[in-house]
């Protein structure tokens, strides 16, 4: 069994990796002053090297031998977000994103820890292979934000040009206490769809608005009649959201404009649900323009997807089985099924490799009670994508390095047997 004292995870080098990441975040498919440090540590510690993959995506394969091969998975990418941290190494980073806006940038994910974590993982199995055999494959994967950097590498032949793996791991850092693991099996976390709703009305003077199309109401009638999808359309016993996140129309209080447009998220666990829930918005949206007389159809596109990250329950129990030796079972915990969303599960299914994949906590225990999923703290911590979220490096960085290599070692075994 792997013990603390082989397990380097708290080196001031992996440190100070941590909090330069951390100042230097870059945006999805720029993440080039990233990679730079990606590939001169992959190298450092021997591993082959490929840049490229799915546009700034980065490889590292490491063989010992015969055995399972294995995939993890960090990603690099960061957020839109001003960060309002306070800490001494925070990101005053702005970078100019897709549509070509400055915006500030902030690792309010944790992507900087998930980089630094498997970096500082591929130098301890690197340095000892007497502990393993076969073939360990590390995918720096870009634009997970973007929801399409998984596809990316994969639709670049990631499993063409190098080996599959028999299974596919990785972590998330969260707001749990540190310390503490967390993972769910079967459908983990919930498939995602934004979409962008554009409304075409008849714009006119505010003084004369039977000569218009009001757009605006069209819109407000439409944001209130897509509330009723979860509602009155979809079984109770089915988890979904459905959220109108922006709504824009017009510049000037007596001029009615001649579109608005709305973005909205969905939130669903299969593709039945999810389906339906589409079908409705389409539905609306036509009928609400309809309703309104819009002299021309609204249009509906799809801004990015999720699709939902499924654990293998055998594959997750097997990992968590490892941590538990480690840790102790009462630092394991099964969170449920979680709404937020991720493109790590298409690494796996694209090459049809079970998926284990668990929540690393990165929040100050001493802000805990119970420390278990009951916790009224849970509510109130800063969580990520926040601009108050970072994880306490301590212990935060050292379980997440000590996860990774156990969970190697767990599915790569001493020898080429397993």
């Amino acid at each position: 069994m792997t013990t603390p004292a082989d397990i380097r995870s708290d080196s001031s080098l992996v440190v100070e990796l941590y909090k330069d990441l951390h100042r230097h975040p870059e945006l999805g498919f720029q993440e080039h002053r990233t990679v730079g440090l990606v590939v001169d540590r992959l190298r450092t510690s021997g591993f082959e090297v490929t840049t490229g993959v799915g546009r700034t995506g980065v490889v590292g394969v490491l063989r010992n031998g015969d055995g399972p091969t294995i995939a993890m998975r960090a990603d690099m990418d960061a957020l839109p977000v001003r960060e309002d941290t306070g800490l001494d190494y925070a990101s005053t980073v702005t970078a100019t994103d897709e549509n070509g806006k400055t915006v500030p940038v902030a690792h309010a994910c944790g992507h900087d820890l998930h980089t630094t974590c498997l970096l500082g993982a591929a130098d301890i199995l690197a340095s000892d292979t007497s502990q393993w055999s076969g073939t360990v494959v590390l995918l720096f994967q870009p634009a997970e934000e973007l929801g399409a950097g998984a596809q990316a590498m994969v639709d670049d032949g990631v499993w063409d040009r190098f080996p599959k793996p028999d299974v596919v791991l990785g972590q998330h850092v969260s707001p749990l206490p540190a310390g503490k693991i967390a993972g769910h099996p079967g459908a983990s976390y919930a498939g995602s769809d934004s979409l962008r709703v554009r409304l075409v009305g008849r714009g006119a003077h505010g003084s004369m608005p039977e000569a218009s199309v009001d757009p605006i109401v069209l819109a407000a009638a439409t944001v209130l009649r897509l509330q009723t999808v979860i509602s009155r359309e979809i079984p109770s016993t089915a988890t979904a959201v459905l959220t109108v996140g922006s709504i824009h129309a017009g510049d000037a209080a007596n001029v009615i404009p001649g579109e608005a447009e709305i973005q909205l998220n969905i939130r669903s666990y299969n593709e039945t649900v999810r389906g339906r829930i589409l079908d409705s918005v389409e539905r609306i949206v036509r009928g609400e323009a309809a309703a309104s007389g819009a002299p021309d159809e609204s249009t509906i596109t799809e801004i990015e997807r999720f699709p939902v990250v499924t654990n293998d329950p055998d594959a997750l129990r097997t990992t968590l089985d490892a941590f538990a030796d480690w840790l102790g079972a009462s630092n394991i915990l099964d969170p449920g099924a979680g709404a937020g969303s991720e493109d790590v599960g298409i690494l796996a299914t694209s090459c049809g490799a079970p998926l284990s994949y668990w929540l690393l906590g990165g929040a100050d225990p001493s802000l805990f009670t119970t420390g278990d999923m009951t916790d009224p703290a849970l509510l109130k911590v800063p969580s990520n994508h926040s601009p108050h979220y970072a994880p306490v490096i301590d212990p935060t960085l050292a379980t997440g390095v000590r996860a990774l290599v156990i969970a190697a070692r767990t599915w790569l075994g001493p020898s080429a047997s397993r």
